[in-house]
């Protein structure tokens, strides 16, 4: 039986990963065993062994990792928004755990001969890009970030092709569009109002935009975010030739699209919900994202999100609000 790790297993995604792996098994192999680690999990949730605790505990963290799970995720982290307010935190949450794990696991390695070899699937983010853009960011474009969150990522990505060069791990490093809608309260990410602006309308509620809808931005749903994992658990990182790093597919849309979206599926009075806000400090935050993307690599892989924000619109609302 493999064992899976799921690393943030109490925040959102790593919540749906694991209702899709207790429904679904990982790659249709039902012979696995999750354990779920996270600072807290929501009452009710998903199926499997969950252990309580904070990621920067590296006591904690190489307990875990002596279990020597078979395939890891790590999805936690501070949010980006928490990640640029409070500089000393991000780094502590983002990239020191991710040092103690390297070097864990590379003990665990050397200990066994060379073969213990987890795959390690590392959730990373379109912020390691920083601008002047292209139209379209395509896979050659360098990495270079303009916020802390984004530098955090891209340190940790380094770390996993150097760890994955040696043979100590089999990992790759998969950078996440901003996941909308996301269902739940809001959070600190300073992109949650993508999200909010179409899941309180629909919930009935009021949302603020605070930036102009003129802003482009590049999404996938978080059903399309947990195939990225699953995809990326499976998949043969021969094929990356080294480059350990994906930008993974998206849609690119403005603001304006997003809710003519919402009105095609939800109705005017969805859409009056909205109010506008402008909040200079998102709006500078956002003014340094990229747009729009070439993910060529990723397609040619076999990832794959939506076509269009009603997509993503109907995802939500089918799989948070129980419709069709």
């Amino acid at each position: 039986m493999r064992q899976v790790l799921i690393l943030g297993g109490g925040g959102m995604v790593g919540q749906k990963l694991a209702h899709h792996l207790s429904a679904r098994g990982l790659n249709g192999d039902g012979a696995i065993d999750v354990t779920l680690f996270d600072i807290g999990f929501p009452e009710g949730g998903a199926a499997g062994r969950r252990i309580t605790g904070d990621i920067t505990d590296a006591a904690l963290l190489t307990r875990l990792l002596q279990a020597k799970p078979d395939v890891i995720f790590h999805l936690a982290s501070v949010v980006s928004g928490e990640a640029e307010q409070d500089y000393a935190k991000g780094w502590r949450t983002n990239m020191t755990p991710f040092w103690h794990m390297m070097e864990e696991l590379r003990r665990l390695s050397v200990g066994s001969g060379g073969s213990y070899r987890p795959r390690l699937v590392f959730t990373s983010s379109i912020a390691v890009f920083g601008g002047p853009y292209p139209a379209k960011i395509g896979d050659e474009f360098l990495s270079a970030p303009r916020t802390s969150y984004g530098a955090q990522k891209a340190v940790c990505e380094l770390m996993l092709s150097d760890a994955s060069r040696k043979g100590f791990v089999d990992g790759v490093s998969i950078r996440l569009p901003t996941i909308c809608v996301r269902p739940g309260a809001p959070n600190k990410a300073a992109s949650g109002f993508f999200s909010n602006i179409i899941r309180e309308p629909l919930a009935g509620k009021a949302a603020v935009l605070p930036v102009a809808d003129t802003v482009r931005h590049w999404h996938a749903s978080p059903r399309a975010a947990v195939g990225f994992l699953t995809h990326a658990a499976g998949l043969d990182l021969d094929l990356l030739d080294g480059r350990r790093a994906l930008t993974m597919p998206g849609l690119s849309c403005t603001v304006a699209e997003q809710i003519e979206a919402l009105r095609r599926v939800a109705g005017e009075a969805a859409v009056r919900l909205i109010r506008h806000e402008p909040d200079p400090a998102i709006m500078a935050i956002v003014d340094g994202w990229p747009r729009d993307f070439d993910p060529q690599r990723a397609l040619e892989l076999g990832f794959r999100a939506e076509a269009s924000f009603d997509e993503i619109v109907r995802i939500h609302i089918e799989d948070e609000l129980g419709a069709v």
